[in-house]
């Protein structure tokens, strides 16, 4: 993966990311949900098994799962990092811009 794409990839996860919990903060009137939330869309994203999988053959999924966490390349973990830093920037704005008093938000 070049720089370039590296740099692509992790803007559009911080723009994704920061456009989707701004909505749900917006709609839900929480401002942290979304970072409870990303480890859960993280899991999803890197393990590639079933979700059901977790239930009915669990040792087995959590044992895919934390092999498939440390296998991550360094180019996944910044632009998975991107998310996170537009999931706490979002949930930063939506602070801010309760406490200068639109009702809005």
């Amino acid at each position: 993966m070049s720089i370039i794409q590296l740099l692509l990839s992790m803007l559009l996860f911080f723009v994704l990311f920061y456009g989707i919990s701004f909505i749900l903060n917006m709609i839900l009137k929480t401002t942290w949900l979304m970072v409870l939330v990303y480890p859960v869309i993280v899991v999803l994203i890197v393990d590639g098994i079933s979700s059901a999988e977790y239930f009915t053959n669990t040792s087995e999924a959590f044992s895919t799962l934390g092999n498939n966490l440390t296998n991550l390349y360094l180019a996944d973990i910044i632009m998975l990092g991107g998310g996170l830093v537009g999931i706490i920037l979002a949930g930063m704005t939506i602070r801010y811009l309760r406490n200068a008093g639109y009702q809005m938000f």
